[in-house]
Parts: C-alpha cells; sequence; structure tokens
C-alpha cells in the first residue's frame, strides 16, 4: 500500500496485524470524514500525519493550524461503542474526560482534541511521584461514583454488561469460548467456579453499585493536568465493561506497584477508597471489597482481550485467545494482602 510522503505508519509489535486501515476505499472515506468534520469546525488540517495502527484501533495524529494537532481514531466491531461512550461521558462528567470533538457512533470513529501528556511520561521523566497515582485514582473513583445512574443509559450504547450478580455467567461464557485453555485448565477454572459464585455474592452483599470499569487504566490511559487545573483526563473506553467499579483497581495497582514496589498499594487502595466511604460501610468492608474485585477484575481482562481479537485459529484471533486464557489463569492468583485486607 502506498503513503504520501505526509504519512507516516507505526505498526509497532503488530507489523502483520490486519486493520481497516489497509484498504483504500476505507482510509479514504475515514480520513475524508475527519477533515470534513474538522473544516465544519474552521479548522484546517497542515502538515505531517501520525498513523499508529494496533489490532484494537486505528489512531491518526493530524497537525492543525492554530492549535497543535486532533486525533482521530476508529474502534474495531468489540468496541465500536466507544465513539458513543465517549461523546456521553463529555455530557456526563465532562470534568474528567475528553471532549470529542465530532463522533459517527455508527462507525465507531472519534476526532478528539490534543489532551496532553500522559502520567507515565511525565513519571519517566522524574516530573511526578507516587502521589500523582493517589490523586488520579481519588479522582477516577469519584467519576465512577458519579456514574453509577448512567449504567443502564451505557448499556443501551453498547457498552457491555458484565454487572457483579452476572460474573458468574461471564466466567461460564468464557472458560466456554477459549480455544487456548487447556484441558488441565477448564478442569481447575471449574472447580473454582463455587468460590468465584461465593466472592460475587460477598462483593455484591458490601452494597456498591456497579459503574463504568474501565477495565485497562494504566498510567499511559491518564493524562497529566495542568498546573492551574489539578485534574487529570481518563481516557481511552475500548476495553469498558458496566462492572462492578473496584474491579477497575487492578490494573493501576499493577502497575504502581511494579513502579513503586508493594508497599505502595495500601495507600493507593485508600486513595481510592475514599469517595466510597459512607453509607454505613466501614473500611474494613471496603479494603475486603477490593481484595475480591482485584480476584474478579481478571474477567474483565479476559472479556476485552476476546472483544479486541475475534477470530479463528491461525489468525490473530489466537492472541486474544492466549491473552485471555493468561487472565483466566490468573484467577488462582492470590491477591495482594494490602498489609491489612485478608486474602479471597
Amino acid at each position: 500500500m502506498r503513503h504520501d510522503a505526509s504519512t507516516v505508519v507505526d505498526r509497532g509489535r503488530y507489523e502483520h496485524a490486519v486493520t481497516p486501515w489497509e484498504r483504500d476505499a476505507w482510509r479514504k472515506a475515514a480520513l475524508g470524514w475527519a477533515q470534513g468534520e474538522l473544516e465544519a469546525l474552521g479548522l484546517r488540517v497542515t502538515g505531517l500525519r501520525t498513523v499508529r495502527l494496533r489490532p484494537w484501533s486505528v489512531l491518526v495524529r493530524m497537525s492543525v493550524a492554530g492549535r497543535g494537532a486532533v486525533w482521530f481514531k476508529a474502534n474495531p466491531p468489540g468496541s465500536t461503542f466507544e465513539a458513543a461512550l465517549g461523546s456521553a461521558l463529555a455530557q456526563w462528567v465532562p470534568e474528567h474526560v475528553l471532549e470529542p470533538l465530532s463522533v459517527d457512533p455508527g462507525r465507531g470513529w472519534s476526532l478528539l482534541p490534543d489532551g496532553g501528556e500522559r502520567l507515565r511520561d511525565v513519571l519517566d521523566r522524574g516530573r511526578a511521584g507516587f502521589p500523582a497515582w493517589e490523586q488520579a485514582l481519588r479522582q477516577y473513583a469519584a467519576m465512577q461514583h458519579a456514574l453509577v445512574p448512567h449504567t443502564h443509559a451505557m448499556e443501551r450504547l453498547g457498552v457491555p454488561s458484565a454487572r457483579t450478580a452476572s460474573l458468574p455467567d461471564v466466567f461460564d461464557r468464557l472458560v466456554a469460548e477459549n480455544s487456548a485453555l487447556h484441558a488441565e485448565d477448564r478442569k481447575r477454572l471449574r472447580a473454582l467456579r463455587p468460590r468465584l459464585v461465593a466472592w460475587c455474592t460477598e462483593l455484591a452483599g458490601v452494597g456498591i453499585a456497579d459503574s463504568l470499569d474501565h477495565a485497562d487504566l494504566h498510567d499511559a490511559q491518564m493524562l497529566v493536568p495542568e498546573p492551574e487545573c489539578r485534574r487529570f483526563t481518563f481516557f481511552d473506553w475500548g476495553d469498558a465493561a458496566v462492572s462492578h467499579p473496584f474491579c477497575s483497581l487492578l490494573v493501576p495497582a499493577r502497575a504502581a506497584r511494579d513502579r513503586y514496589g508493594a508497599d505502595v498499594l495500601p495507600r493507593l487502595r485508600d486513595a481510592y477508597l475514599e469517595p466510597w466511604t459512607g453509607g454505613g460501610r466501614t473500611a474494613a468492608e471496603l479494603r475486603r471489597a477490593t481484595t475480591l474485585a482485584w480476584r474478579l477484575g481478571a474477567l474483565g481482562r479476559a472479556c476485552s482481550w476476546g472483544r479486541v481479537f475475534p477470530g479463528v485459529p491461525g489468525t490473530a484471533g489466537d492472541t486474544g485467545a492466549a491473552e485471555s486464557a493468561q487472565w483466566l489463569r490468573g484467577l488462582f492468583t492470590e491477591p495482594p494482602a494490602w498489609n491489612n485486607a485478608d486474602p479471597a
């Protein structure tokens, strides 16, 4: 496929991944839509266009006269809902998310403003430390709390439903459909099911309503606030589901542990729990809930890999099945002790 000199294509580790970008008609339609929407806003594309191709998205960075850059994003069928969800979040919780410049919900296309620096890049340069994680997780939990009334609306937009009470059914489907699990894996997982049902029952009993679970909230999915703003911006909702909100803690806690060590986990957990206090729930009950959700968060990760890489053996679908199977095996891993919480 030929590209003009103003386009740079980055495939990362997925050199052979097939994306719609390879199709001339799709590429022409997508770029034409983006340019038309920008022109309607009085904006003009200039300079170099950088294309980032991954199995889970096509991302195009376009330089725009007078405002730096804008981003075009196209989702695969399994996460087409992200365009509509991003637009809705900008109405429900505008202080926490990017407001799209334009969306095409039917095609899963979004046109997004540049939101600034990622937390990961700032951390790597030593311009922030662990307190930034605490601030980000405290804010993210507050956003989840505010989104509780909108869960049914999210599901109507196509956001996958993995509500706490339904997680055993999600587990059954994942185990039954995964082609990468060995016979011994299936045997062990099926034997684990009664414990998983008990975890779900206990977690539901804490009384925290389902909300939006980002399901992949690491430090490259958070944009650092401007000095005068002091608010992070959360983005990239293609892995999201309506589920127990505490399941979101799994990914950022693992990332912070990898960077700073396990000693930071109690502080991170307690920062996240601040917006959930009250309502007659004790600190011990909330901390116990995070231990249960750490286990169950693996189901959300397994689901998202299956959505991102649908397919049959011998195709990119093998990657999704293998990753999904790895997360299912993670159900056997003991959650962190958090220094003062009992293991599940």
